[in-house]
């Protein structure tokens, strides 16, 4: 069974490098800056992957960096629980932008979207944690959702 993709992708033409996925990182593990070539197995993931997996990618990236800022921010390393937080929004409104409003259900989705970038301004303001529980039980809830509707 197939489903109805509620998202508007297209496959992007050349082999153009994915914006924000670096060439090389530097691996500071030992205490030592030698540079590490990365492979491009991520990129190539991505250039190759259905629309539905695209879809489920993002959710997954959602529910990483919303982790990412509740655990910064028990640290209190504010700036790293901003920047967590700032990733978590740009893919909230990537899947927004990419809505097919064409279908019934894109509308449904577009309101929880912007219900979700809300509270993550807020939570982004406030440092609350709760505010974020509450959107990574959201984001989860449709990852696990998205999960089941492809069939994995």
């Amino acid at each position: 069974m197939s489903i109805m993709n509620p998202y508007n992708y297209k496959k992007p033409i050349g082999t153009q490098p994915i914006h924000g996925l670096k060439n090389d990182v530097t691996d500071q593990s030992n205490g030592s800056s030698q540079k590490i070539k990365t492979d491009s197995y991520m990129e190539q993931k991505i250039m190759n992957a259905r629309p539905e997996e695209l879809t489920l990618m993002l959710f997954d990236g959602v529910v990483k960096f919303i982790k990412q800022t509740q655990i910064f921010n028990e640290q209190k390393t504010y700036d790293k629980s901003n920047n967590a937080n700032l990733r978590a929004q740009a893919i909230i409104q990537e899947l927004r932008s990419t809505l097919n409003m064409e279908i019934e259900i894109s509308r449904n989705l577009e309101s929880l979207y912007i219900y979700m970038m809300e509270q993550l301004v807020d939570a982004n303001i406030t440092k609350s944690n709760e505010t974020l529980q509450e959107v990574l039980e959201l984001a989860t809830d449709l990852r696990d959702t998205w999960k089941e509707a492809m069939g994995l």
